[in-house]
């Protein structure tokens, strides 16, 4: 089995450094181990491989779920979130700071990106809130830690990934996400209150004029948020109206957010050929690292390694607190050097054993490993958060690492409080779905 294991990192490490992408360093890491240590036929193997894993149904909401945001993109719907939302944020402490907490989990529900998510709500609110006068400390932090929400409340297209991997309910997977994700933005929105009201100069003076408004004019600024609210009903309101499957849902989402653009003239032929050449680009990265992680996935199993793995942890005796705690580690320290999606592919085979053989069930660690993907989101130097926000900003690796830090805190700790409390992550799929 040391042979095996051996061969197994010295393949993916040496196809790694010699520059090979990830999805085709896992695919050729797992072709060398079949043909060293099997006797597979793998020249026939392979297609049927690729087919299988390509067509699995769940799968094919990914790639609607990306192009409904390369349209999204493309909108003017984060000025509609932050016009809707600004009256209703200016009676909290902190102030329009909280456009970025909310304006996050509502563009979280219906586009699944991470990445897009910081994109289209930062362009408009980091622009606003650092011209009136907001600490670009709190104001740059807060959009790099609430725009990591993308991938916990769904649709998410990390937890569809996850669940492909993992064999596991895609549906399953987005319903125990609400919960957690409402809870994290809410922990994110608490935090921004307590420190702006213990140093009242991170918000400016003049915006307290916005507790004056009146009620009605609140109101009326909500009309801005039916493009986002339409888009929610087409995705979440068709999936739990019972109405539709994930890949039903996501191409209503499609549908939803064609008409959206299409409303706010946002679609020309430019437009729409962008949004294509985006979608096909995403799609063809990712689908290679999800085929080249399951028939990694497939031969290690083979080969027997997750269950050496697990058997070999096990005979530690760990608890579950560290040994989540001991994962939490093993995936910050691999958050500086991978993306999220390639930390998934490369260690589900091997961990999800260990994780079960501890008494935790795969939809707990579909979100939590959504939970350590997000914060791989703000982890330098790889971090697609930072590199959103420093196209918005100009600002500093170091600097955004800086005024994130307290965000990615607030994760690990929310982490922790998960594994302490399993149950706020099973709640919801058990009431619902039984």
């Amino acid at each position: 089995m040391g042979a095996i294991v051996s061969s197994l990192f010295g393949l993916l490490f040496g196809t790694l450094a010699a520059g090979a992408w990830i999805g085709i360093a896992l695919l050729s890491t797992a072709i060398g181990l079949a043909l060293l240590f099997t006797g597979l036929p793998v020249d026939r193997l392979f297609p049927q491989y690729v087919y299988n894993i390509l067509t699995t149904p769940d799968l094919v909401a990914l790639p609607l779920f990306i192009l409904m945001g390369e349209f999204l993109f493309r909108t003017r719907i984060s000025e509609a979130l932050f016009t809707g939302l600004a009256p209703w944020a200016g009676l909290l402490p902190g102030r329009l700071l909280h456009v970025n907490i909310v304006g996050c989990s509502i563009f979280a529900a219906i586009s699944g990106s991470s990445a897009a998510t910081t994109q289209v709500v930062g362009r408009m609110t980091l622009k606003e809130l650092l011209g009136r006068g907001y600490s670009p400390e709190v104001a740059i932090g807060s959009l790099a830690g609430a725009g990591t929400l993308g991938f916990l409340i769904p649709p998410s297209t990390v937890m569809i990934m996850y669940g492909v991997l993992a064999n596991e309910s895609v549906l399953r997977l987005f319903t125990a996400g609400f919960l957690p994700g409402l809870l994290l933005a809410a922990t994110f929105g608490i935090y921004i209150m307590i420190r702006t009201t213990l140093k009242a100069d991170l918000v400016p003076e003049a915006e307290r004029a916005m507790r004056h408004m009146s009620l009605r004019d609140r109101f009326a600024a909500l009309k801005d948020l039916a493009p986002a609210l339409f888009l929610i009903l087409c995705v979440l309101g068709s999936m739990y109206g019972g109405l539709a499957t994930p890949s039903e849902a996501a191409a209503l989402g499609v549908l939803g957010a064609f008409i959206v653009s299409l409303s706010q003239g946002a679609l020309g032929l430019k437009e729409l050929r962008d949004v294509i050449l985006g979608a096909v680009q995403t799609c063809s990265v990712m689908g290679i690292i999800i085929l080249g992680a399951s028939v990694l996935g497939n031969i290690t199993s083979t080969l027997g390694i997750p269950a050496a793995v697990a058997g070999a942890v096990t005979s530690w005796d760990l608890s579950p607190i560290v040994l989540i705690l001991a994962l939490v580690a093993l995936y910050l320290v691999l958050g500086t050097a991978l993306e999220g999606f390639s930390m998934i592919a490369t260690t589900l085979p091997v961990v999800l054993p260990l994780v079960e053989a501890a008494g935790f069930d795969k939809v707990w660690f579909g979100i939590f490993m959504v939970l350590v993907v997000e914060m791989a989101q703000i982890t330098p130097p790889v971090a697609f958060n930072f590199a959103v926000i420093q196209n918005i900003t100009g600002r500093s690796t170091g600097y955004i690492a800086r005024v994130t830090f307290p965000f990615l805190a607030i994760m690990i700790g929310f982490v922790i409080m998960l594994a302490v409390f399993p149950g706020i992550v099973t709640f919801l799929p058990d009431l619902i779905l039984g």
